[in-house]
């Protein structure tokens, strides 16, 4: 057989190949010496000499001071996750969580900013884009490399908003597009949903689940999932919308019990207190939610489902009744657990989405990526 022919492209490929092995090493890890990162990366002590030189030149890593030591010290280098920074947006009809991240994934700051009620599609972009502006004027000299908006709605491949009930002023909106043009950054779009599953998975309560349903039970009521660790978007970024069968009443009085509720944490409390009154409004909406979370179950067979949203902060009281419905409706019952991060989700979600462009754009898709996802592409090159 004949051995294949080194094509002109092919030392470009090695490079970044090697390049990727090498800060596949150094992120989040102590530093290390030469020898270490070429036994790590199962590379010659001449090509990690090499790329350590390239990366050093770009700014992404740097020497360390030497430990104390008899004799010369070998030389270490660590990655330099403050070189830079990624934001994540959570969008919602009266307000924007915000988070700021590292290369590592550290979230740096996070913030909430109001918008004012009844704007235009274009007023509440601007108000949007302000609040970020606003957010990052308080961490001088941070300007981010890759940002992510997560809205209530159906994106498509391309960024634009197909269908939002929560926000129908954006439907059509070129939500990438616009995004992209703020800070001289590529811009990425999802669903939030999604968002909150995959910042579950990264470090919340799913991040030892690669077929999990996470559900956002707040003001409103949304569903991601992942499957074999990647989000499943479908083919037109519609999977998940389950509560749109109207028939499953997501949008109907037992659910509306516990939203419109002047203090929905008391409400669970009460219920769990044996208050009769209280305790029917959380079962009507526990049996509500499971209906349509047991469709899911019961069509891709998940090793778990999170409860997430703003009620999964009465814990137990929401989580227990759901999973009791789920127990009795399903063939083979998952693991039901309330969200680690709560109403962080969508924003750190957001975060993570960013840098796993950013990740793919500079270093390779591998490289620091805590799972695969599937979002919509960016709209603009990476400016280093």
């Amino acid at each position: 057989m004949n051995s294949p022919v080194l094509s002109g492209g092919d030392p470009a490929l090695l490079r970044r190949l090697n390049t990727e092995a090498v800060l596949g090493v150094l992120r989040n890890a102590e530093p290390m010496t030469l020898t270490r990162i070429g036994q790590a990366a199962s590379l010659s002590r001449q090509t990690v000499d090499a790329v350590i030189a390239e990366l050093t030149e770009g700014g992404w890593i740097e020497e360390v001071a030497p430990e104390r030591s008899i004799g010369r010290p070998a030389r270490r280098y660590r990655f330099r996750a403050e070189a830079g920074h990624v934001l994540g947006l959570d969008i919602g009809v009266t307000g924007v969580r915000l988070v700021l991240a590292d290369l590592d994934g550290s979230v740096i700051a996070s913030d909430r900013t109001r918008i004012p009620e009844g704007l235009g599609g274009g007023a509440r972009l601007e108000a949007v884009r302000s609040g970020a502006e606003g957010f990052l004027a308080r961490h001088p000299g941070i300007r981010p490399r890759s940002l992510c908006l997560g809205i209530p709605g159906i994106i498509d491949s391309g960024g634009t908003v197909r269908l939002s009930t929560p926000l129908p002023e954006w439907n059509g909106l070129d939500l990438v597009g616009a995004a992209s043009t703020w800070f001289d950054c590529p811009a990425h779009a999802e669903n939030d949903a999604n968002l909150a599953a995959l910042a579950e998975h990264w470090r919340g309560a799913a991040r030892h689940a690669d077929d999990f349903i996470h559900v956002i039970a707040g003001h409103r009521t949304g569903v991601g999932m992942m499957l074999g660790g990647r989000l499943h978007r479908g083919r037109g970024g519609a999977a998940g919308e389950i509560g749109a069968l109207a028939l499953l009443g997501w949008e109907g009085p037992s659910m509306n019990d516990i939203r419109e509720a002047e203090d929905s944490a008391r409400l669970f409390s009460d219920a769990q207190a044996g208050d009769s009154d209280a305790a029917g409004k959380v079962d009507r909406f526990a049996r509500t939610v499971a209906q349509g979370v047991a469709a899911m179950v019961l069509t891709v067979n998940p090793d778990l489902v999170v409860i997430g949203g703003g009620l999964s902060r009465a814990g137990e009281a929401v989580v227990g009744p759901i999973r009791s419905h789920l127990e009795q409706l399903c063939l083979d019952p998952p693991q039901v657990d309330a969200s680690a991060l709560g109403v962080e989700a969508v924003a750190l979600g957001a975060a993570r989405m960013a840098l796993d462009h950013l990740n793919d754009a500079l270093f390779g898709a591998h490289v620091g990526a805590a799972a695969p996802s599937a979002g919509p592409q960016s709209r603009r090159g990476v400016t280093a």
